[in-house]
C-alpha cells in the first residue's frame, strides 16, 4: 500500500511538470530580442563613428587623389607637372576653361607639389620687385602650415627649407627651415597680374625663376627626373567625383595608408580613438574583411551619409550680409572637421583669412536670384570702396561658377579699373546683359541671360576698422535697378 501510495505521487509530480511545460502556467519563452538590440546598437554606433572619420580623413583623401592627377605627366603643362616641378599658369583662365570652377582674373597660379616625408626641399623665390604674391602651404589635411608673401616675409628674394614631420639634420646657412606637419605638401602660389600683354611678360619672367630642389641636390647642377604617367589614373572625372564615388573599403585603405606619411595631428587624439574602433589605426594597414560582419555592414552605408553632412554644412559657413555669405576663418581648421571637409570640396586650396575673403552672393536685395533680364546696381558710398592692402575685386560667374562669354572679354571689376564715379564721389556698378551706355562702360560687368552668380575677392583684408573682419566694413548689397 506505501508502496503505491509512492508510485502515485511520483505521477502526479511527473504529470504537474508536464502540464507546467505545455500549458497550465507556462515558463517565459526564451527570445532572442537582447541579441537583437545588441546588434541595432554595434551597427548604429559603427555607422556614426564611421561617418566621422570619413568626414575627418576627406581632406587628406581629396589631396591625393588631386595630386596624383595634377603630377600625373612627363614634363610640366599648364597646371599640371610632376612631382618636385613648378606649374606655371601663363594666363587668365577663358570662358571655354571648364576645368576649374570659381576661376579668377587677378592672378596667375604657380604650384607645385612635394613629397617631404624622405628629404627636405628648398624653395627658391626670386625679388618680386614690390609685387603683390603668396605662397601658401598646405599640408595634407589642407591647413595653411605656411605663408610666404608679401603680407607676412615681404617680396624681396627668399629661400626655405621645408622639412617633414620628425626630421632632424643640418641646413646650408641663409635658409629659413619651415616645418610641414605631413610628408605632403601643396604649394599654391598666385602672382597678381593687370592681364595686360606687358603685365603677363613681367610676371611670367617672375614665375620662371622659382625653383624647389631636393636638399641632397642643392648647390649641385640640378635638372628634374622626367615624370612618370599612370595610365589608371582617372584625368578627367572631377576628382570630387572620383571621391563620392569611392566605396568604404577603398576610402578608408587610403587613409590609413595616407596616414603613414600624413599623421594627425596631436589635437586629433579623440578622433584617432574613435577610428581606433573602426579598425583605422595610423601606421597599420586596414582590411575590412577582418572587421566583425556588423561593423562592415555599417560602415558600406557611410560614403552617402557623410556626403551629405558635410554638403550641409554650407549653410553654417557664414550669416548672409546684405545677400552675401563668407567666412572669414578658412585656411586653419584645429578640429573643426566638418567645416574643413566642406571648404575641400567647394573650394580646395582655400587661402587663410589674413590672405583672402570670399563674399559670394546669389540673390539682390530683396533676396531674389540674380537673372541677366534684369539690371542691377551695387552702390559704394565715398571712401568705402573694399578695404584692402593687397586688391579687391568682382567676378561674375554663371550658375556653373565659370566664366560668361561677353563682347568686351570682362570677367571682373576691380580697383585696376578707372571707375567713373558720381558727383558725391560714389561708385555705382552696372550688373546687366546689355551695356548701360558708353558713359557708364567703364562701371560696367557683363552678365549672361539666365541666373548668374556674384564673388568679391579681398585679398590681405585690412584688420583695423573698417574691416570686414569686425563688421565695420560690409559688402553693400546689389539692387535691382528700376
Amino acid at each position: 500500500m506505501k508502496r503505491k501510495a509512492a508510485l502515485w505521487m511520483v505521477f502526479i509530480f511527473v504529470l504537474a511538470t508536464m502540464l507546467s511545460a505545455c500549458g497550465g502556467k507556462p515558463e517565459p519563452a526564451k527570445t532572442e530580442k537582447p541579441k537583437v538590440d545588441e546588434a541595432a546598437a554595434k551597427e548604429k554606433e559603427a555607422l556614426e563613428t564611421g561617418i566621422e572619420a570619413y568626414v575627418y580623413g576627406y581632406p587628406l583623401v581629396t589631396m591625393e587623389l588631386t595630386r596624383r592627377v595634377m603630377t600625373n605627366v612627363p614634363k610640366p603643362e599648364g597646371k599640371l607637372a610632376p612631382m618636385g616641378q613648378f606649374a606655371k599658369l601663363r594666363t587668365y583662365p577663358s570662358p571655354a576653361d571648364k576645368e576649374v570652377t570659381a576661376p579668377n582674373a587677378d592672378t596667375l597660379y604657380t604650384l607645385a607639389w612635394l613629397d617631404v616625408s624622405k628629404e627636405p626641399w628648398i624653395l627658391s623665390i626670386p625679388d618680386m620687385k614690390d609685387r603683390y604674391f603668396l605662397l601658401p602651404m598646405l599640408s595634407g589635411w589642407t591647413d595653411v602650415f605656411e605663408v610666404p608673401g608679401k603680407r607676412t616675409t615681404g617680396t624681396k628674394a627668399q629661400k626655405y627649407a621645408i622639412t617633414g614631420p620628425g626630421w632632424t639634420g643640418t641646413l646650408p646657412a641663409g635658409i629659413t627651415e619651415y616645418k610641414s606637419p605631413t610628408g605632403m605638401v601643396w604649394i599654391l602660389g598666385r602672382l597678381y597680374c593687370t592681364g595686360t600683354p606687358e603685365d603677363y611678360k613681367a610676371v611670367h619672367s617672375l614665375q620662371d625663376k622659382f625653383s624647389v630642389v631636393p636638399l641632397s641636390q642643392y648647390g649641385k647642377p640640378y635638372t628634374p627626373p622626367k615624370g612618370t604617367v599612370d595610365p589608371n589614373i582617372d584625368m578627367k572625372t572631377a576628382v570630387r567625383d572620383q571621391v563620392d564615388k569611392m566605396d568604404a573599403a577603398a576610402y578608408f585603405k587610403l587613409l590609413a595608408e595616407l596616414m603613414k606619411t600624413n599623421p594627425p595631428a596631436a589635437a586629433d587624439g579623440p578622433m584617432v580613438a574613435k577610428l581606433a574602433k573602426i579598425g583605422i589605426v595610423p601606421g597599420q594597414d586596414f582590411d575590412i574583411s577582418k572587421l566583425d560582419p556588423t561593423v562592415t555592414k555599417a560602415l558600406q552605408n557611410v560614403p552617402k551619409a557623410a556626403q551629405e553632412m558635410i554638403m550641409a554644412e554650407f549653410k553654417k559657413l557664414g550669416a548672409p550680409v546684405n545677400g552675401w555669405t563668407y567666412s572669414t576663418k578658412l585656411g586653419v581648421y584645429g578640429t573643426e572637421y566638418l567645416a574643413r571637409a566642406l571648404v575641400t570640396a567647394i573650394g580646395l586650396g582655400a587661402n587663410r583669412g589674413q590672405d583672402a575673403i570670399y563674399p559670394t552672393s546669389e540673390v539682390d536685395a530683396d533676396g531674389k536670384p540674380y537673372d541677366g533680364g534684369n539690371k542691377y546696381v551695387m552702390h559704394f558710398n565715398k571712401g568705402e570702396m573694399p578695404p584692402v592692402d593687397g586688391f579687391w575685386s568682382l567676378t561674375m560667374y554663371d550658375a556653373q561658377y565659370f566664366f560668361v562669354p561677353n563682347k568686351l572679354n570682362r570677367y571682373t571689376l576691380s580697383q585696376r579699373n578707372k571707375f567713373k564715379t558720381n558727383p558725391d564721389g560714389s561708385t555705382d556698378l552696372y550688373i546687366q546683359k546689355d551695356s548701360p551706355g558708353k558713359d557708364k562702360e567703364a562701371n560696367w560687368l557683363p552678365a549672361p541671360e539666365g541666373k548668374f552668380i556674384l564673388m568679391l575677392r579681398l585679398y590681405w583684408p585690412k584688420e583695423k576698422p573698417p574691416s570686414i573682419f569686425d563688421g565695420s566694413w560690409k559688402p553693400p548689397a546689389v539692387t535691382k535697378a528700376q
